[in-house]
C-alpha cells in the first residue's frame, strides 16, 4: 500500500500569525499613546482615497500646557456663553471646580446688568477684539473685578461659533487706581490751601502797596502846576499803570479764593467770572443759572468754580471761540453745569490718553475735581463744531450748605 504526503499550504503558521499580530497591535498601542500624551501633531491614514491627513487635538497639547500656566484666566464659549473650555486659573477665580465649569454657562458668575453689556458683545465681535470690565461673582459669594478680552476664534471642522476670552484680574490695578485718586484728592486740597495763603499774600503784601503807591502819585500830579505839562501827563501816565496793575493783582487774587463764592455763594461768582471774561476776551458769554433757595455744599460749590474756570481757560487758549453759553440747573437732587462753545472743537478721547506734552491735563483735572464729588463730567465736541462739557453732581441727603 502506497502512502502520499500531505502537500504543504500556503498559510502561514499560527505562531507566525500570531507574531505578526503582535507587532501591529504593538504599533498600534504605542500610536494611541503618542495621540494621548500630544507627542503627535499630525496622523496620515492610507485608505481606497489615497493618503489623508488628519490634525489632531493632542497636537494643542503644548498651547493647553501655556494656556495652564497662565495667571490669568481663559475660556473657550459659545455665542450663548457656554463654556467649552477653561483652564484652572479662571477656576480659581470664580472658586469653582473644573469639572463643574465644563458645559455650564459663564451667566452664573455675572450679575445681569453685566450679561446684558456682554451679550451684544458676544454677538458682533470684531476681528480686531472688544474688552469690558466685569465684576465676577464667585461661587462663595465674592466678587472680583476684572477685565475681559474678547476674540473670535476659528476651529476647523467644528461649525458652531466658538469665542475666546482672557480675564485679568483688577483688584490690585483697582486698587492703585483708589490710591492714585486719592493721593490726587489730596494734592487738591493742597492746592486749595495754598491758593488761599497766595491769595491773602497778594492782597496784604502788593495789592495794599500799590493801591498806596497810587495815591501817592495822584497827589503828586496834582502838586504839579498846570504850566510843567509833560511832568504832569507822565505822572498821570503812571497812576493809570498802576491802577491797572492793582486790578490785575486784583483779579489774580480773585481767581485764586474768591471771597465772592464764599460769602455770596455760586450764582454770584459764575456770574461775574463770566462777566470778567466777556469783557476781557471780548467773547458773547450767555449766562442762564436757576434759581437755588438754599447753599450747595462748600466742596461743590468750589467744584463747579473750578470747572468752570478751567473750561473758559480752554476757551481762551485752544477754541478760538466767538459764543459761549453756561447754564446752572438743578434737576431733582443733581446740579448740574454745562459750558457749551462754538470754537474749533476736538477729540475728547485723543487728548485724554496722549502722554506726551500737557494735552488732556484740564480735562483730567475737571473730571478728577468731579470725580472727588461724586459727579460724572461729559466731554461732546467734534473738529469745528464746538465743545460742550456738563458736569452732573448729586446733591448728598442732608448735606451741611456752604
Amino acid at each position: 500500500m502506497k502512502t502520499t504526503r500531505p502537500k504543504s499550504s500556503s498559510r502561514p503558521a499560527p505562531s507566525r500569525e500570531l507574531a505578526k499580530l503582535r507587532a501591529l497591535l504593538s504599533k498600534a498601542e504605542e500610536t494611541l499613546r503618542a495621540i494621548r500624551t500630544g507627542d503627535v501633531d499630525t496622523l496620515v491614514v492610507a485608505g481606497k482615497r489615497g493618503r489623508q491627513v488628519f490634525t489632531l487635538q493632542g497636537a494643542e497639547h503644548a498651547y493647553r500646557v501655556l494656556i495652564e500656566s497662565m495667571n490669568e484666566g481663559a475660556l473657550t464659549l459659545t455665542a450663548d456663553m457656554m463654556v467649552l473650555y477653561a483652564n484652572q486659573c479662571f477656576a480659581r477665580m470664580v472658586k469653582c471646580p473644573l469639572e463643574q465649569l465644563m458645559g455650564s454657562s459663564l451667566r452664573r458668575f455675572l450679575s445681569s446688568a453685566d450679561r446684558a453689556t456682554l451679550r451684544p458683545l458676544l454677538k458682533r465681535i470684531v476681528p480686531s477684539g472688544s474688552k469690558i470690565q466685569v465684576l465676577l461673582h464667585a461661587g462663595d459669594g465674592s466678587q472680583m473685578p476684572v477685565q475681559i478680552s474678547i476674540r473670535p476664534l476659528a476651529r476647523n471642522g467644528i461649525n458652531r461659533a466658538t469665542i475666546s476670552m482672557v480675564v485679568t484680574d483688577q483688584t490690585e490695578a483697582r486698587y492703585n487706581e483708589e490710591m492714585l485718586r486719592t493721593l490726587t484728592h489730596r494734592v487738591v486740597q493742597a492746592q486749595e490751601v495754598e491758593r488761599g495763603r497766595v491769595a491773602l499774600e497778594l492782597h496784604d503784601t502788593i495789592t495794599q502797596p500799590l493801591c498806596a503807591i497810587l495815591l501817592r502819585c495822584q497827589a503828586l500830579a496834582d502838586k504839579l502846576p498846570v504850566g510843567d505839562g509833560p511832568a504832569k501827563g507822565e505822572a498821570m501816565k503812571l497812576r493809570e499803570m498802576l491802577g491797572e496793575t492793582a486790578k490785575e493783582v486784583e483779579r489774580i487774587s480773585r481767581d485764586l479764593r474768591p471771597g465772592v463764592l464764599e460769602h455770596l455763594g455760586l450764582v454770584e461768582v459764575l456770574r461775574g467770572t463770566s462777566t470778567e471774561f466777556a469783557k476781557r476776551m471780548g467773547v458773547s458769554l450767555k449766562l442762564a443759572c436757576v434759581e437755588l433757595t438754599t447753599r450747595l455744599p462748600a466742596d461743590i460749590e468750589l467744584t463747579l468754580y473750578r470747572i468752570l474756570q478751567e473750561a473758559l481757560k480752554n476757551v481762551e487758549k485752544h477754541t478760538r471761540a466767538r459764543h459761549v453759553t453756561v447754564h446752572l440747573t438743578k434737576p431733582g437732587h443733581i446740579v448740574q453745569l454745562t459750558i457749551k462753545d462754538d470754537g474749533m472743537g476736538f477729540n475728547p478721547d485723543h487728548h485724554l490718553t496722549r502722554q506726551k506734552g500737557k494735552a488732556g491735563l484740564g480735562l483730567l483735572s475737571m473730571r478728577e475735581r468731579a470725580t472727588y464729588v461724586g459727579g460724572t463730567l461729559r466731554v461732546k465736541s467734534t473738529r469745528r463744531a464746538g465743545t460742550e462739557i456738563e458736569i452732573r453732581i448729586p446733591l448728598p441727603p442732608g448735606a451741611k450748605a456752604a
